[in-house]
């Protein structure tokens, strides 16, 4: 009871303080709808804050938030995707600019991926085995193809080769390949240091992680 008292006067802080600079670009977006430039699908861990990270106002960023910041790639069947519902949306309603797949360190999910086999096989998991396989091929890149000194070394390069992989699973959707090709979107991926707030983006034509502010749109 006592955090949801923290949540009720933090709702009271932001009507009274926040919310009136807001106030009228919130109600044209009622009016006119909202039309966000960017997809952000980042992890659900409570550290991760997209708009304090990258100091949004409401109506900037759709956002998509799930365990690992994982993208399931396109599947054509009438089963329940919300995640590529929700990326879907992003692209061919809304019609954003820019996909940004950002992971971060610490992640849990793809700690977890060492830890699988230990993972219950029971009804109050089984979504989140299921959906942890998402991660394997980072795992086994990394295994693969690195060598390390410690566990966290091990962890840190887990989460990004996860980037690098989601990235490859958004490039499995029909309409972001046909509007990458055409020049009408671009897909990023992000690495966020939760220790240090520094972010960092993958510049796929060397492979790397260079610190934000060294991007441009060459």
């Amino acid at each position: 009871m006592e955090t949801i008292q923290e949540l009720i006067k933090g709702n009271e802080t932001f009507k009274n303080k926040e919310f009136p600079y807001f106030e009228q670009d919130l109600k044209k977006s009622v009016i006119h709808g909202q039309h966000p430039q960017v997809l952000f699908i980042g992890c659900s861990d409570s550290r991760v804050t997209p708009d304090l990270m990258l100091n949004t106002k409401p109506g900037d960023m759709f956002i998509l938030r799930n365990v690992g910041n994982f993208v399931a790639p396109f599947k054509r069947d009438e089963d329940f995707h919300g995640s590529a519902a929700a990326i879907e949306y992003a692209v061919s309603v809304l019609n954003v600019k820019e996909i940004i797949v950002c992971g971060h360190s610490h992640c849990g999910a793809c700690k977890s991926l060492y830890d699988y086999d230990d993972i219950p096989d029971s009804d109050s998991l089984i979504h989140v085995k299921t959906w942890l396989k998402l991660g394997m091929p980072a795992k086994k890149r990394t295994l693969e193809n690195q060598k390390f000194t410690t566990e966290q070394e091990m962890y840190r390069a887990t989460e990004r080769n996860s980037i690098r992989h989601q990235l490859d699973n958004l490039m499995t959707y029909p309409e972001i390949i046909k509007r990458v090709k055409e020049g009408e979107l671009t897909i990023h991926g992000w690495y966020y240091d939760i220790e240090t707030g520094d972010i960092y983006f993958y510049k796929k034509d060397q492979d790397i992680f260079r610190p934000l502010k060294e991007y441009t749109n060459e």
